[in-house]
């Protein structure tokens, strides 16, 4: 195990064991983030999807809770490119599907998230607030903002998928390198999602980063227990990050479908797709999956213009009572989530972890 770097990111962020909450857009909450970091962790919320205020509501509710770490997650996404013929064509395709369920799509498409590369409100807001973590996800932010954060006394977390993504975390004075195994759910954390994907898996990639960044690796996909979390760190990482085993917990904010599905035999067959959102990323097997199976990358519009259908359809067949059109991210590891309170999960994952040190 690497030790230095386990203390080094433990003491720099106030953590007492070394796990991670993973900050899921739409999932996490302040209630789960305070029980994760009150138990000696790091709890996180993703904010990709809010506006600076609705965000800066989130980081109130979370310290109205707890004086431990908080880390606040963004998406540093190139700003889509509109391309009115594909996606008119992407309305095309997805027709059928509302017309199930007696619905219309939209007319048009838009950006429904703005990346935090461009969006100054969420800049200015966090370098107020100064969480004691932020991380980045799809990429880099510039370097007038890593120099405003950090001078807000932020510690700067990142992820990467392979080495040349880690090195440029690194070159650019990042403080740690999320190493995203494609095990993970949710969105691969690609810089560039139009390239080919290496496909390392978490130890893989967890070991070549080890051997060849100065920084602190944390370790994210398919980890779902404490012998999970002991493995990683037996490989070098200084903490695990968990996405798909915090999902089930009670103050998830995942809905009764997301919930059902996970349970029943789609999590044992988790599918990389794009048409949900636009970006590649890990799903439960579902009615969408299985449309996205056939559709070339090239026809799906940029994300998160994607997302814009995507979303509309979603709710045009919860209204119906069909959620399989959900955005239901997850691991490989999902077979293994276990519904229960997070502060009890938080504790069986520590126990489960000081077991197989020993």
């Amino acid at each position: 195990m690497n030790q230095a770097g386990s203390s080094s990111l433990l003491s720099a962020v106030g953590m007492e064991v070394p796990i991670i909450q993973a900050p899921m857009a739409g999932v996490s909450s302040p209630a789960m983030a305070v029980a994760v970091s009150n138990a000696g962790g790091l709890g996180s919320l993703g904010v990709g999807a809010m506006t600076a205020e609705k965000a800066r509501e989130a980081i109130h509710a979370f310290r109205q809770q707890s004086n431990g770490p908080l880390n606040i997650n963004v998406f540093v996404h190139r700003p889509a490119h509109a391309d009115e013929a594909r996606q008119a064509a992407w309305i095309a395709r997805l027709a059928p599907e509302f017309k199930r369920f007696g619905a219309t799509p939209p007319s048009s498409l838009k950006e429904i998230y703005t990346s935090f590369l461009v969006d100054d409100d969420m800049l200015a807001m966090l370098v107020a607030e100064k969480p004691t973590v932020m991380s980045f996800h799809f990429g880099l932010p510039t370097t007038e903002q890593i120099k405003a954060l950090h001078h807000a006394g932020i510690y700067l977390m990142a992820s990467a998928t392979n080495l040349v993504e880690a090195k440029a975390i690194e070159q650019a004075g990042i403080d740690a390198i999320v190493a995203q195994g494609y095990e993970a759910g949710g969105h691969r954390g690609m810089f560039d999602p139009d390239i080919e994907d290496s496909q390392l898996g978490t130890f893989a990639l967890t070991r070549l980063l080890v051997a060849n960044v100065r920084v602190p690796v944390i370790a994210a996909g398919g980890i779902m227990d404490g012998a999970g979390i002991a493995a990683a760190l037996a490989l070098g990482a200084a903490a695990a990050q968990l996405g798909t085993a915090f999902v089930v917990t009670d103050e998830s904010l995942a809905d009764a479908g997301y919930r059902k599905a996970l349970a029943s035999d789609a999590a044992q067959h988790t599918v990389m797709t794009r048409a949900v959102s636009g970006r590649p990323a890990r799903s439960l097997a579902s009615l969408f999956t299985r449309l996205g199976a056939s559709v070339p990358s090239a026809d799906v519009p940029d994300y998160p213009i994607t997302y814009d259908a995507g979303k509309a359809l979603n709710a045009a067949g919860r209204a119906a009572g069909e959620a399989g059109y959900g955005a239901h991210w997850a691991g490989q590891g999902a077979p293994l989530a276990r519904p229960m309170p997070t502060r009890e999960l938080m504790q069986t994952l520590i126990d489960e972890w000081q077991q197989a040190r020993c």
